[in-house]
C-alpha cells in the first residue's frame, strides 16, 4: 500500500489513518496525545485544516479531515513530520518514561529501516507512518 496521501478532489472530505512505527503503544501517555493535539490545532490554525472528527487509539490514529486552503498532502505531510520530530525528542527527554531505552532502540531500528524508502515517506517520518 501507499504510504502517500492521495486526495482527489480538493474540496472532498477524507478519512485518514496512520500509525506509529512498529504499533508501539505511545499514545497510552497524555504527554504524548498533547504534542498530537497542538500539532492538530497549529495546523487548523495556520494551514487551513479542518478537522471533522478523529480518535486516537493507543497506537493509531483515525480522522476526517477537509481543507480549502492548502493541499492536504502537504498538511499532512508537515504535520507528522513536526509531530514525529516532537514526539521522539519528548521521549529522549522523560527520564520517568519506563519504556524510554526499548522505544527509541525501536525507533532506531525503524530509522534504519526507512533509508531505503526515504523518497516515498513524508517527511521522513519515523515515529507516525
Amino acid at each position: 500500500m501507499s504510504r502517500k496521501y492521495k486526495f482527489r478532489n480538493p474540496e472532498g472530505i477524507y478519512i485518514i489513518s496512520f500509525a506509529t512505527v512498529y504499533w508501539l503503544d505511545l499514545f497510552t501517555r497524555n504527554i504524548y496525545k498533547d504534542i498530537l493535539l497542538e500539532s492538530w490545532k497549529y495546523c487548523q490554525a495556520s494551514k487551513g485544516l479542518d478537522i471533522y472528527a478523529w480518535v486516537i487509539m493507543s497506537n493509531h490514529v483515525y480522522m476526517i479531515i477537509g481543507s480549502k486552503q492548502d493541499k492536504k498532502e502537504n498538511i499532512i505531510c508537515d504535520m507528522k513530520s513536526f509531530t514525529s520530530r516532537n514526539l521522539k525528542e519528548s521521549i529522549q527527554n522523560n527520564i520517568q518514561e519506563s519504556r524510554r531505552e526499548w522505544m527509541l532502540w525501536m525507533l532506531k531500528r525503524s530509522g534504519q529501516k526507512i533509508v531505503i524508502t526515504r523518497n516515498f515517506i513524508c517527511g521522513n517520518s519515523i515515529i507516525i507512518q
